[in-house]
């Protein structure tokens, strides 16, 4: 088994982590791992759910926090093992996320008697379909263990700086009908891939709205992602489907965001296939966690798991280290400055 020594810096940590492959669902290594370095720390209770670690102290705060992070990486792309070079740990999962995974494990082993009582919940399967995710599934299992925190913090990278809320998610397929006919006799039919531009140019010309929740602009997104026509190469297409995802401000409800993508193509047939809520950045019970930090605030353009938080009742925000535009890249990597930084200010707040 791959021991872990997190009395180590929080640079060679990062490499330790980054050096265990554990692409999603394949965590059962890292978690191993991560479980017996937790294990050994005598102020913390343990429990392995499936491949994801869950530790708490148990001091009688009158407070608890929670400090959550996925263990799974997306597919390498050549870029293992890590390296240390100009500054930057680079290496698969460097920025998303075990940069933040060893800023939480780093605190765990270092933090013993912090003014909050303390949960970290470092998970599997958070690349992946929703009903994988790992902190769906402690919810789902042991919600307990998620709503007696008072405030979360996920771990995703956000230049070293608080990104709060985060966007909802809508996939709908718009469906253009026609009427099939043999190609040599292409009159005799209606082309749907060729009435599909009509779509195609209402989303071209349609400007995204731009929403303030809390002083933090949403930019909300509407983009076709996928074309999909004909059944033969001699057959005149009688259907063709566009499908858009829509990215939606977190005042928006699912319910909004779908009647809002619905009103924008009122003569087409359109199926939602997924619609996520988002969650709202709560400023008013995050902004001291947010002033003692000193870190900028920012809106979170993209989903998180902050949103499983916010449906439990928990405000939640994302701060970590490394710059989110270089997830899952092949050129990833995290700042050794966002790294120290990150751990010294979660440091100074928790003591």
């Amino acid at each position: 088994m791959t021991a872990l020594d997190l009395t180590t810096d929080v640079v060679t940590l990062t490499r330790a982590l980054v050096d265990l492959p554990s692409e999603s669902g394949a965590e059962q290594r890292i978690a191993d791992a991560v479980e017996t370095a937790l294990r050994a720390l005598p102020h913390l209770t343990v429990d392995r759910i499936g491949n994801s670690v869950v530790a708490r102290t148990t001091l009688g705060r009158s407070e608890r926090a929670l400090l959550a992070g996925h263990l799974d990486t997306v597919p390498a792309a050549g870029n293992l093992p890590s390296r240390l070079d100009g500054g930057r740990v680079h290496g698969l999962g460097a920025c998303d996320m075990k940069g933040g995974v060893a800023v939480a494990l780093r605190i765990a082993a270092t933090v013993t008697e912090p003014v909050r009582d303390l949960t970290y919940v470092f998970y599997e399967c958070e690349e992946v379909e929703g009903e994988r995710n790992g902190l769906a599934r402690i919810g789902a299992a042991h919600p307990e263990l998620l709503e007696e925190a008072g405030l979360a913090i996920l771990m995703e990278p956000s230049d070293a700086g608080v990104e709060a809320g985060c966007q909802g998610i809508l996939t709908a397929d718009v469906v253009v009908e026609g009427a099939r006919a043999h190609t040599a006799r292409a009159w005799q039919g209606v082309n749907a891939a060729h009435k599909a531009a009509r779509v195609l140019q209402r989303l071209d010309e349609h400007t995204p709205e731009r929403v303030v929740v809390d002083g933090l602009e949403y930019r909300e997104g509407l983009s076709a992602v996928a074309v999909r026509a004909g059944v033969a190469g001699n057959v005149v297409p009688d259907e063709c489907v566009v499908t858009v995802n829509c990215r939606f401000a977190p005042s928006r409800s699912p319910e909004e965001a779908e009647a809002y993508v619905r009103g924008l193509f009122p003569e087409y047939e359109v199926r939602v296939t997924e619609v996520v809520a988002g969650a709202l950045p709560r400023l008013d019970r995050v902004g001291d966690l947010i002033a003692a930090l000193g870190a900028e605030s920012r809106p979170k353009l993209g989903w998180t798991d902050v949103a499983r938080f916010a449906a439990l009742g928990v405000p939640a925000l994302n701060y970590g280290p490394g710059d989110p535009s270089l997830a899952h890249t092949a050129g990833e990597y995290v700042p050794v400055e966002h790294l120290q930084q990150c751990e010294e200010r979660l440091r100074r707040w928790l003591r």
